[in-house]
């Protein structure tokens, strides 16, 4: 490790649990701004407006990114957020797949013959839930809409419990060249406390298939904070899927809202570490993630130093989306399937969370829209800011003045002013023409771009989230 990589890890992780307690709050973790807190009910005028704003939008084309939500799990992992239905019946498959044709046929007749697909994701739930032949089926539907290439980024989230070397294969003749393997720890303790058993030789032998059908680029998810997790048990689960030289990992912190995920009341909460047993989980991560090659981009990613997202953060290309931290830049993002979030120009629009409610609004002929935000001059300004600073670390006040037209100083002399604790603790470096995010401020991105945000101080807001760090 030489002297840049040493001081990032020196940097990142000195910083006392007091400091690290202090900024532990209730805030976003901005995959959107404004967040989906904000989304508005869809009404006929509103559904009407935004389909006359992507007629218009696509009369050119445009770079797409294309999402799949399959919401389907066999069986229920207690610590889980996501929007899912828990079944064991792959049948069902076939049905949801018919409907993703049917939203696909809609979204297509509007995008402009030429408008070119730059990155595609399979999200869920479970998407190896489908059958082999499903997930070839719904390649193929993919292919035959819209315009995929072979340098379209290609990536799906994989349940190695859920997964045989014919899915991979399958995933692999459809242009998959990405795969996040869900872990969250090795533990078999902590795996039987969270209801999710899978012994490490599953995880090892789905990343060799991986390999073996040339999808290289491989990303572990973990989590900290769940019951029964110590320092030592955690640091085994790092060794343990570190043998297996991952690209990437994003390592979560556990976010305990049994008020709104009613799985998690099944957890026991006497056995989740205590707040500062987590957050020496935290800078435990940072540390040994660092000192074996891996570059902390921010939040919770890390990636290798010849990764493409370490290029994008040191090249100031750096992105931020629904899933996460992203090399890929200006793409219209359509999400397809329940509760699918998407994001093209000035709108947001989230589908239904209800299953039966999805189908029958495609059977009317309409786009299973639940949700919609228009966002106002003001909504865009802030979420150029908010993005600016989660991804590259900083800000220039005359490039943002130059492009929205303010005197950034007066626009944002509030946030200025929230900013001034955070940078008097040595998070961030405020001067007369930018701003600019320590490597110890990589700890606290949500909380120095909240600083920005003007829906906070709201009591719904303060329920909705989880804490920072």
């Amino acid at each position: 490790m030489d002297t840049d990589e040493q001081q990032t890890a020196v940097s990142t992780t000195d910083v006392s649990l007091d400091l690290i307690k202090k900024y532990n709050v209730k805030g976003p973790r901005y995959t959107s701004y404004p967040t989906a807190v904000q989304f508005q009910e869809i009404s006929e005028q509103k559904g009407d407006e935004l389909k006359r704003y992507l007629l218009e939008r696509n009369s050119d084309p445009r770079a797409v990114s294309l999402y799949f939500h399959i919401p389907f799990c066999f069986s229920l992992c207690w610590y889980c957020g996501c929007t899912k239905v828990i079944t064991k019946d792959q049948d069902r498959g076939d049905l949801y797949l018919d409907y993703l044709e049917k939203e696909m046929d809609s979204i297509a007749a509007m995008l402009h013959s030429d408008s070119e697909v730059i990155q595609i994701h399979f999200g869920g739930g479970t998407p190896t839930f489908l059958k082999p032949e499903q997930l070839r089926r719904l390649g193929a539907e993919i292919h035959s809409r819209f315009n995929v290439t072979e340098e379209t980024e290609f990536g799906v989230e994989i349940d190695p419990r859920r997964c045989s070397r014919e899915h991979i294969a399958a995933l692999a003749d459809i242009g998959c060249n990405r795969a996040s393997l869900g872990v969250q720890d090795t533990n078999e303790e902590v795996q039987e406390a969270i209801h999710r058993i899978q012994p490490f030789e599953q995880t090892q032998e789905v990343t060799g298939w991986l390999r073996d059908e040339g999808i290289n680029s491989i990303n572990f998810d973990l989590i900290y904070g769940l019951p029964l997790q110590t320092l030592e048990t955690y640091r085994k689960t790092m060794d343990d899927v570190l043998s297996l030289q991952p690209d990437r990992l994003a390592v979560y912190s556990y976010a305990h809202i049994p008020s709104l995920m009613p799985a998690q009341k099944l957890l026991n909460a006497d056995d989740m570490p205590s707040t500062d047993q987590k957050l020496s989980m935290l800078q435990l991560g940072i540390s040994h993630l660092t000192e074996n090659g891996y570059r902390f981009i921010g939040m919770d990613h890390f990636s290798r130093e010849d990764e493409e997202l370490t290029q994008a953060m040191d090249n100031g290309t750096l992105q931020r989306n629904f899933q996460g931290y992203s090399t890929l830049a200006g793409a219209d993002l359509y999400a397809f399937g329940m509760s699918g979030i998407s994001n093209v120009g000035e709108y947001y629009w989230q589908n239904t969370k209800d299953l039966g409610s999805y189908y029958s609004q495609l059977d009317d002929g309409e786009l299973p829209v639940a949700k919609v935000l228009h966002l106002c001059k003001d909504d865009q300004i802030r979420k150029d800011v908010i993005m600016q600073l989660m991804c590259q670390m900083g800000l220039s006040y005359a490039e943002m003045e130059e492009k929205w037209g303010i005197v950034f100083e007066d626009y944002f002399s509030d946030s200025l002013d929230r900013l001034a604790s955070i940078e008097a603790d040595g998070f961030v470096q405020v001067d007369r023409d930018a701003i600019r995010i320590t490597e110890q401020g990589r700890l606290f991105l949500r909380n120095i771009a909240m600083c920005f945000d003007r829906y906070l101080n709201t009591s719904k807001a303060d329920r909705s989230f989880s804490k920072t760090v």
